[in-house]
């Protein structure tokens, strides 16, 4: 298991982080670590820039030498965040130059002992050399001269960063293999049915990734242990990845399963009283490694905007899900029907996942909470047919064609799955680019029941078929 490294992104306010943070992740939809009591927070991304994969933390503008007051709290994150980092991008000002908080940053970082990256910020239609010159008084390497308003110079200070922790991305075979096919191809295939047999398979001898993840004290340790100790199984951890992150095998009949425990951790460098009990950057990780996320939720606290901020990184990440709302002993109806209403209030955007009323502690609940990991993995890896996903896509068209755009109304010809984990179906056909999320859904909900995708997101990904005359035209 190879976990994603951290960029931490650190420097005085005004240095321009969050701009480059927002060019990192080409969204604003990052994970917040609300933790209670803390006034500036965190804030955690996915990088999507150049080709090794990375988690970024975004930090507010550091004051070191505070000694009190919202500053101090947000020195306190920064410097949790530092801890957390494979790798630190410092940010200074070209156009401000120097100054003393610089030296201050500077100082504090060579102590705390990550890698570190100088990136000279806002020298866009500066010379280089005069851009980094004064900066190579902090002592720590080559200054690296961008913009993060503009780009310049990002996808390179990225890969010189990464290079040395992580491998790059390379694309799957499996989702670019398939071209367009022609009628004939397209008519013989649907006519057999070939790949019917393979494809349900649902990898009986693939020993399942499992991550249990939620906030502090909704019982995921409990349930950790309810999960090992009632199977009688021997258990064992196997520590020593970069993360110190503990990874339990157990098994249940013919099912092996990998617990990522996100729990309990041993922390790296300085850590503080109310970050001991949960890591974002932990549970973030957990999330990319496995295959199957359990989202524990306390039934006797109300739903937070950190649960519903987690369930949406699953989602984002397309892992299998179940939600387990733990401690639902001892309520009475009252409060469970509020707690059922919060749910499909703040949550509704999982409605793929099945959800358990579970009391890890006394054991109710967690055998049926398995069946639905297994099944949930079973749907992330289904293999799905050419010929029977493009007859249903057929029937569905039949049934309800997609809007017309104008006068043209968008022509699917065939569906060909482009990958597993989630399960990406991708839609040939002609003026695809009119189609409307509502119809998008309409078909999305079709495979499911079909398919039996039940536990897993899914995307759909519609290509265009082009005409080749186009650009010849006058």
């Amino acid at each position: 298991m190879q976990f994603k490294p951290v960029v931490a992104l650190v420097g005085r306010p005004n240095v321009g982080k969050s701009t480059l943070f927002n060019r990192l992740t080409r969204s604003r939809n990052a994970l917040v670590a609300d933790y209670s009591g803390l006034t500036r927070d965190r804030h955690y991304g996915e990088g999507r820039v150049g080709t090794y994969p990375f988690l970024v933390i975004d930090t507010g503008g550091f004051e070191p030498v505070v000694k009190s007051g919202i500053l101090k709290e947000m020195a306190r994150q920064t410097e949790q965040a530092i801890a957390e980092s494979d790798v630190v991008i410092f940010l200074v000002d070209a156009r401000a130059g120097v100054n003393a908080h610089d030296h201050e940053i500077a100082t504090m970082l060579r102590r705390a002992g990550p890698k570190i990256i100088l990136a000279v910020n806002k020298a866009e239609g500066m010379n280089k050399v005069q851009a980094t010159a004064e900066f190579h008084e902090l002592g720590l390497g080559e200054p690296v001269p961008i913009s993060s308003a503009h780009g310049d110079g990002v996808a390179d200070l990225i890969e010189n960063a990464l290079a040395s922790l992580v491998n790059p991305v390379v694309e799957s075979s499996e989702e670019t293999s398939m071209t367009e096919m022609d009628e004939e191809a397209l008519e013989q295939a649907l006519a057999t049915e070939e790949g019917e047999e393979v494809s349900q398979e649902l990898f009986t001898d693939h020993r399942i990734k499992l991550a249990i993840v939620g906030r502090p004290n909704v019982g995921k340790s409990t349930l950790i242990n309810t999960l090992i100790g009632e199977q009688r199984v021997i258990a064992f951890d196997m520590p020593g990845t970069t993360r110190d992150a503990i990874e339990i095998e157990f098994e249940q009949g013919d099912k092996k399963y990998t617990i990522i425990d996100t729990a309990g951790l041993r922390k790296r460098g300085k850590v503080f009283e109310s970050i001991e009990k949960f890591s974002v950057i932990k549970t973030l990780q957990a999330i990319e490694a496995c295959n199957v996320v359990v989202l524990v939720l306390d039934a006797q606290s109300e739903i937070s905007e950190q649960d519903a901020h987690i369930a949406g990184f699953i989602l984002e990440s397309g892992r299998a899900l179940v939600v387990a709302i733990n401690k639902w002993d001892g309520l009475d109806q009252d409060k469970r029907d509020w707690i059922i209403r919060e749910f499909e209030r703040k949550m509704r955007f999982l409605s793929f996942a099945k959800i358990h009323y579970i009391s890890a502690l006394k054991g109710q609940g967690v055998k049926a909470l398995l069946k639905s990991v297994n099944e949930a993995h079973a749907a992330a890896f289904r293999k799905l047919a050419t010929p029977k996903l493009t007859r249903e896509l057929r029937a569905a068209v039949e049934q309800q064609p997609p809007p017309r755009k104008g006068i043209f109304r968008p022509k699917m010809r065939y569906a060909h799955q482009g990958g597993q984990n989630p399960p990406l179906v991708i839609i040939h056909g002609n003026a695809l680019d009119a189609i409307n999320d509502s119809y998008k859904r309409y078909l999305e909900s079709r495979f499911r029941k079909v398919f039996k995708l039940e536990g897993t997101p899914m995307r759909i990904e519609f290509k265009s078929s082009t005409n080749p005359y186009k650009d010849s035209e006058k």
